[in-house]
């Protein structure tokens, strides 16, 4: 029932069928966030909290399982279901092995009704014959108080257990009438669930439509951003070729600002050497001349100063110019020329190339206009087109007819639950009764027991007993004539009980539990002999699907939604509604058509061109770098000043302290500053010029080749933009689409999976499920009636030992009429002191005191 209340609900969530395309580029750039499918929130707890009966439901289970082991018959029920009984002994077999337990049970129940009522008729006419303990005399035994009190002993242990037998049978009573009264607010729940699935599944269709905004605005906002987006990414593939080549160029316009640099250097160090060698050549000359004047004094003929002279005078000739840059050619024509080619600024027209490159994306942006504006009619168009198809499913139509048919039933729930009610109550008060007429029972033992404990005398003879033993066992007796009375109804009752609630649990609660019921349901052509499958037969019509009991309601236990559970791609394919291909085609057509020109982009104008080539041809290549690098490498002069400055003072240190001496040293000291103010500074200039050399020997090496690779990388790039740009554009294009395309992908993937697994969740159909069999039939009702018969069984067939006791322990209790007489208290009875009295005496039959038997007893 709870399967087919669904249907009208999985034809309005699910439209009819549309076709599919060929797969489109996609390129994921981003995850959308579509946000959470709003879902019910349902109040139906289907777990099952006995309480404490729930140690009595077990005991009753593993009761049942040791009378009852055999698996679940499922091919005897099949039969059965299909009316492919057959009336043959191996058919009969196989339902008295499975019941052999319950059948044995309830023979000897049936067995007891029938026999203990006959066995209380002929025991209470036997006893009207004074036999079978009917005789008032009690014969006197050594061992009479151990028997009495083992009678005793053992009625009130049994009378224990017949009472906790009776206690479980009513706390089971009592607790099917108390869930029998929460059943109702049970049901209300189910039907509250209901409702808020046929509430909310509008609600979600609604928001799965309204979600399409989000793909739809994220669209528009790239199409907005076309150019940065698709021209950026044309860019980004052009610029692998464009940015080294312009790179190049303004590498090379660079290369040329060094080269006048290190030509204008070049000449300043040129003629800065030039005139400090002319300077430093007429000091050395002066210093010389000083020096040999010195040398030639008067001192140095001396013997001991001639050597040291003759010395220095022999190395004069070092003190003198060693490099010559006099013969250095000039490069002031390559610097005429560099400087022509520096009146053009290369460096600008670099940066225009920059600035025209970088111009793309404003290119594609406005070249775009008009394609845009189309690509947002188109997605204007499908979001109607969506919008349009789903609001056209009969869903309201078909929420309002079965919201009636529900609204129907639980009026008729609320109208007929009443009378359930009432009819729980007449069955409770017929189990009450059947308690009570146990507990009567009970209280006659109990009472009887109390009675004859406390009025029990034993220095009174039998024919002497207080008037309150004698109502103890009168009470026994009554207990014992209450048992054969109604022994026969209870026992029918338990029967009949165990019978129904036994099966019931074997046969329906047990195999719902391990869903062993749900295969029996699913047997082929079972509960109809033209449908293979009856569940898609019953829904769609079509019973070759292969839709079980098993898989719908597995899956709706777990919370799926119903087109999953009820395998509605079979029908309604719902990838094929939502394939994106027939929804992009006129988008595809569009993206197609864009046309984006890109030649007015100039890398690099002829004015640039020809200014490289005039810094080819500018002569720098043809420097004689070797001169000046020979030049360079000489020392300023012959001999290192500072050396011959120390080496003169030392020499001079050799000679007398006198006038000599000191004009050595003074000439040293005017070497010295010679070499600070003179050679220091032309070596630094030294520096310069050479480092200016091998900048321009570095720059002017293979420059044509250079300047003519430059040339062609760089119209390789513009011929790349003027002529190849188009496919790179294509081959964007289509990545931006597939980018677009991609939101729309998305979209319909999050509703394909919200359709299947969120959409309309069937949780509450299997809550009905559950609700119905599990805890109404299984546990509220099945458990607490197994538990009723166990525990009135038990209490009942504890009847039969609870007779005998007290029947036996009622002779101990009762005044009897007569006693037994001894002469001898130890040894043997006296003879009859009447005749006719068959050696017992009877006093009340002559009112007479008996002194013997009042003798004996006194001794006794």
């Amino acid at each position: 029932m709870a399967l087919v209340l669904c249907l009208p609900l999985l034809l309005a969530l699910l439209g009819g069928p549309v076709s599919e395309g060929q797969a489109v580029p996609r390129d994921t750039s981003g995850t959308l966030d579509l946000g959470y499918l709003p879902a019910g929130n349902y109040e139906t707890n289907v777990h099952v909290d006995s309480g404490p009966i729930e140690i009595l439901f077990r005991v009753v289970r593993a009761f049942l399982f040791v009378v009852q082991p055999n698996p679940f018959p499922e091919d005897l029920i099949r039969k059965t279901a299909q009316g492919k009984f057959e009336y043959i002994k191996s058919d009969y077999q196989k339902v008295v092995h499975y019941e052999l337990g319950f059948l044995i049970l309830a023979g000897l129940g049936l067995l007891f009704a029938v026999l203990l009522p006959l066995v209380g008729l002929c025991f209470c006419m036997c006893r009207c014959c004074n036999n079978c303990g009917g005789e008032m005399h009690q014969r006197q035994k050594k061992n009479g108080d151990c028997r009495r009190r083992g009678f005793a002993t053992s009625l009130l242990v049994i009378s224990l257990i017949m009472s906790i037998g009776v206690f479980c049978a009513f706390a089971a009573n009592q607790h099917l009438t108390m869930q029998i009264k929460g059943v109702q607010p049970l049901i209300k729940s189910n039907f509250k669930d209901l409702r808020a699935l046929l509430t909310h599944t509008p609600e979600q269709i609604d928001y799965l439509v309204n979600q399409f905004d989000i793909p739809k605005n994220q669209a528009l906002l790239d199409l907005d951003n076309i150019g940065p987006l698709l021209g950026g990414r044309v860019q980004d593939q052009l610029g692998k070729q464009v940015l080294p080549a312009l790179d190049a160029v303004l590498t090379m316009a660079g290369a040329i600002r060094e080269t006048r640099e290190s030509l204008e250097n070049v000449n300043a160090s040129i003629e800065i050497l030039r005139e400090g060698t002319h300077r430093l050549s007429a000091n050395l000359s002066g210093a010389r001349e000083n020096l040999r004047n010195t040398l030639n004094d008067a001192a140095c003929s001396e013997a001991q100063a001639a050597s040291t002279c003759s010395v220095i005078r022999n190395s004069l000739n070092q003190l003198s110019i060693n490099a010559n840059f006099s013969r250095l050619p000039p490069v002031t024509s390559q610097l005429a020329k560099v400087n022509d080619v520096l009146r053009i600024d290369l460096a600008h027209l670099v940066q225009k190339g920059y600035a025209a490159f970088n111009n793309t994306p404003k290119l594609v942006q406005n070249q775009t206009e008009n394609i845009v504006a189309d690509i947002k009619s188109i997605l204007d168009s499908i979001g109607t087109n969506i919008t349009d198809v789903i609001k056209a499913l009969p869903i309201q139509k078909m929420i309002n007819d079965f919201v009636l048919y529900l609204t129907q039933t639980e009026t008729y729930i609320d109208t007929y639950f009443p009378l359930v009610e009432q009819y729980d109550f007449y069955r409770w008060l017929c189990c009450i009764i059947a308690c009570c007429l146990l507990i009567l029972i009970l209280v006659f033992y109990y009472l009887g027991l109390l009675c004859g404990a406390c009025g029990f005398n034993k220095h009174k003879t039998p024919t002497t007993r207080g008037c309150v033993s004698n109502t103890g066992g009168n009470f026994l007796m009554a207990g014992v004539g209450f048992s054969f009375l109604f022994s026969w109804a209870l026992m029918s009752l338990v029967v009949s009980t165990f019978v129904l609630g036994g099966n019931v649990e074997k046969l329906v609660c047990e195999p719902f539990e391990d869903r062993t019921i749900f295969q029996v349901l699913d047997t082929p052509y079972l509960l109809n002999a033209q449908w293979k499958n009856y569940l898609p037969g019953a829904l769609f019509k079509n019973a070759d699907v292969n839709l079980t009991f098993k898989q719908v309601y597995s899956d709706c236990k777990e919370n799926k939604g119903i087109y999953t559970s009820l395998q509605l791609d079979k029908f309604y394919n719902i990838s094929r509604f939502l394939a994106i291909n027939q929804y992009t085609e006129d988008l595809t057509f569009t993206f197609d058509s864009i046309k984006i020109n890109l030649s007015t982009i100039v890398l690099l104008d002829e004015v640039g061109k020809e200014n490289l080539l005039n810094f080819s041809f500018s002569g720098i290549d043809g420097i004689d770098f070797a001169a000046y690098l020979t030049e360079v490498n000489k020392s300023i002069t012959k001999v290192d000043l500072l050396s011959f400055a120390n080496e003169l003072e030392a020499r001079a240190e050799q000679l007398r302290k006198g006038a000599l001496e000191n004009a050595l040293k003074g000439h040293a000291s005017n070497i010295r500053m010679i070499h600070r103010q003179h050679v220091i500074p032309l070596e630094q200039e030294m520096s310069t010029l050479n480092q200016s050399i091998r900048l321009l020997q570095k720059t002017s090496s293979e420059l044509m080749v250079k300047v003519s690779q430059v040339l062609a990388t760089v119209e390789s790039a513009q011929l790349l933009i003027n002529n190849n740009a188009s496919f790179i554009i294509i081959e964007e294009t289509k990545k931006f689409m597939g980018m677009i395309i991609d939101y729309f992908e998305q979209y319909f993937q999050w509703v394909k999976d919200s359709i299947t697994m969120d959409v309309a969740a069937c949780k509450p159909l299997a809550n009905i499920i559950d609700t119905a069999v599990e805890m109404f039939l299984c546990s509220y009702i099945t458990d607490s009636m197994n538990a009723f018969w166990f525990g009135l069984g038990g209490a009942t067939m504890f009847l039969v030992p609870a007779i005998i006791l007290a029947v036996k322990l009622s002779k101990h209790y009762r005044r009897m009429d007569s006693e037994d007489v001894y002469d001898d208290v130890e040894t043997l009875p006296m003879k009859n002191m009447e005749n006719g009295n068959y050696g017992y005496h009877k006093d009340h039959l002559y009112g007479l005191h008996n002194p013997v038997m009042t003798s004996a007893m006194e001794q006794w």
